[in-house]
């Protein structure tokens, strides 16, 4: 049976303006290297690592708004990464994108109701305004917002954040999506209202039979909302398994960093002594072997020669680490 998405060996290598010597070659980012992975209809698939791993980059990727340097991406059988622009136009209409800055992702100058209402008349559903204007008001109200004329009227820099990102959910699925990518939608929302938008996501989700990937670099929270997870680092998936098991029984060294770098809800003298130091590097010119190798505490001689693959060692648990 055909995944309902897939993505087979994608990547996404930039190019940086400088070169390496005077008379050098260019260089070049890899910030999607070699991701695979399947996601079932009616889950939540989240994908979890440090800022800078390539999350957002593969989110974009996801839906076209940056263009694959090269694999395939399937949606429903179909190899999205070869459409064109007027097959992707239509293919919008089931796949939307949440985006992560709530105070940049709206027009600052257009009011609440045109930005509803713009994925509706890009893609002309209904002839009449007052048949839009219903519509805006029936997904004002689903998202949790009043569908007055002066809520209709109000622009960005008069509703809080957690308004702004309703508004974002609401132009998300005006449409009627199926398919939604999540960028850490609600990373810059207070806890409170984190927790509020989270609640209407997963209400929205099963009301509507809603497939989401959620991009975030809080593991905790991966695991009490999405169903499989996948672990990322330096442009490569390192680890996938279902959301409590990689956190309950976690395998490759960097997803056991993050679990360890959660803090307690306690005070604990010794918790973050032994947490490796480091950040995820920008590779220009990949190093041999395990990207992970310089802050993985059991690395070995291979894991600085040899690139590990992502394999299953155990039932739908998958791991990229050369000591397994």
């Amino acid at each position: 049976m055909e995944a309902y998405f897939k993505v087979v060996n994608l990547k996404k290598i930039f190019t940086v303006k400088k070169r390496a010597g005077i008379f050098g070659k260019r260089l070049h980012i890899h910030a999607v290297d070699d991701v695979s992975l399947e996601v079932e209809k009616g889950v939540t698939y989240g994908v979890v690592g440090e800022s800078g791993c390539g999350k957002t980059t593969l989110a974009r990727l996801f839906m076209r708004l940056e263009k694959p340097t090269s694999g395939k991406m399937f949606f429903k059988g179909d190899d999205i990464a070869s459409f064109n622009g007027k097959q992707m136009k239509m293919l919008r209409r089931q796949m939307q994108m949440i985006f992560q800055d709530p105070f940049g992702a709206l027009n600052p100058i257009r009011t609440v109701f045109n930005i509803t209402a713009e994925p509706v008349r890009v893609h002309k559903i209904f002839k009449e305004r007052h048949m839009v204007k219903e519509k805006v008001r029936e997904m004002l109200e689903t998202v949790g917002l009043s569908s007055s004329d002066d809520m209709l009227s109000k622009r960005p820099d008069e509703l809080s954040g957690g308004e702004r990102q309703r508004v974002g959910i609401a132009r998300a699925l005006i449409l009627g999506p199926e398919f939604v990518v999540c960028d850490e939608a609600v990373s810059m929302l207070d806890a409170s209202i984190r927790a509020d938008i989270i609640a209407l996501m997963m209400k929205l989700k099963k009301e509507k039979n809603l497939t989401y990937i959620f991009i975030t670099h809080e593991l905790g929270m991966a695991q009490a909302i999405c169903d499989r997870v996948a672990v990322m680092y330096a442009g490569k998936i390192v680890e996938v398994s279902n959301a409590d098991k990689i956190v309950k029984e976690p395998l490759h060294p960097y997803t056991r960093l993050l679990i360890d770098a959660i803090p307690p809800l306690f005070p604990v003298e010794e918790w973050g002594k032994g947490i490796t130091e480091g950040e995820v590097p920008y590779f220009i010119e990949p190093p041999p072997g395990c990207r992970f190798h310089p802050r993985c505490s059991s690395a070995r001689d291979i894991c600085k020669e040899e690139e590990p693959d992502l394999r299953e060692v155990r039932r739908g648990h998958y791991v990229a680490c050369n000591n397994l």
